[in-house]
């Protein structure tokens, strides 16, 4: 059997904020670059990422958000302040386009929280994590692949098509998904980070063309709160494109697996040709700040499971916070992928 390649880009190790606010306070960042160094000292070697460009990204993402994201925190050293850049007031009624210039309202209309930092290197970093996930989706449209790991860093599935939010600002997943599906494949997104993926949703949520299936914490409980309740569906052409399966706080393999069959089937239903997984190992039992059970063979299972399906696969790096135990998770969800040379 042959390894399942793994794409990385240094330069996605530039995005350091130095702190979030979470629980009332000021706290220690949860996505430290600490995650992707760790999980790609797992791997014997990865493959430099290739720049595919603006136009991928543009082709998912508002222009304008775009513009904003790459200039954001220069804009915030020139208003005179340093450190990270960070909104504080929301347009939650009557959001428009308005013309605003000054830097503290633009983070409000391009963001959805305060845990969001936009730091130096936060640009440059997302545009990597970008560019990794399309150069492994390459090999898997070339066949040179039959499954392919990107180690996405910053994550990516809570941005939405013009904003960040939950560490994410370009969504990866989506951006690789839309890129296939313009590719002609036929594409489902199986979203299994803890936290639902709001921003993959929003983004195909009226997309007639990509199912989009989500295993997450049920949001009654859990961020991101708003998004990720059963019954979201999807609307207008995209209705019934949309399977959320909320799962409550404590669940563990035997639970998991009900909805994995359930999400599964919907893959298999939708006649999908390519599959994208975003994988989050934050539902691992011992992760600091989320709340399911998962152990470490589990993983392996449902990897398995995934791979009786058939299809060819990007798998993209979402969350996990238990720094210690990712890159063995990592290596425990690849090894249930079994690619014939």
């Amino acid at each position: 059997m042959a390894p399942i390649p793994g794409y990385f880009d240094r330069r996605q190790l530039a995005h350091e904020p130095l702190r979030e606010l979470h629980n009332g306070g000021w706290g220690d960042y949860a996505e430290k670059s600490a995650r992707a160094e760790i999980i790609s000292a797992s791997f014997g070697e990865l493959v430099p990422a290739r720049d595919f460009g603006l136009e991928p990204l543009l082709a998912v993402h508002d222009r304008g958000y775009v513009e904003f994201l790459s200039a954001a925190h220069d804009e915030w050293r020139a208003s005179g302040r340093d450190g990270d850049a960070i909104g504080y007031t929301w347009p939650i009624v009557r959001r428009r386009a308005l013309k605003l210039d000054r830097i503290d309202a633009r983070l409000g209309r391009y963001s959805f929280d305060a845990a969001t930092p936009i730091t130096e290197g936060t640009w440059e970093a997302s545009y990597w994590s970008a560019q990794t996930a399309l150069t492994a989706l390459s090999d898997v449209l070339d066949s040179k692949a039959r499954v392919s790991f990107a180690l996405c860093r910053p994550p990516g599935h809570h941005a939405g098509r013009d904003y960040c939010g939950g560490y994410c600002y370009l969504n990866s997943a989506a951006i690789a998904a839309n890129h296939a599906r313009r590719c002609g494949r036929r594409v489902a997104i199986l979203d299994i980070d803890y936290h639902h993926g709001n921003g993959t949703q929003d983004i195909f949520y009226e997309d007639p063309d990509v199912l989009f299936a989500s295993i997450h914490a049920d949001p009654a409980t859990d961020y991101p709160f708003f998004w990720g309740h059963a019954d979201e569906c999807g609307s207008g052409a995209g209705a019934g494109k949309t399977l959320n399966l909320p799962l409550p706080r404590g669940t563990a393999i035997d639970g998991y697996n009900i909805a994995l069959h359930q999400a599964l089937a919907a893959v298999s239903a939708d006649r999908t040709e390519l599959l994208v997984l975003s994988f989050g190992a934050d539902t691992f039992e011992d992760d600091p700040i989320s709340f399911f059970k998962l152990r470490r063979d589990d993983y392996r299972e449902i990897a398995s499971r995934i791979a009786a399906l058939g299809l060819p696969t990007l798998i993209v790096m979402e969350g996990g916070y238990s720094i210690k135990d990712l890159g063995y998770n990592v290596a425990a969800l690849l090894s249930g992928f079994e690619v014939s040379d």
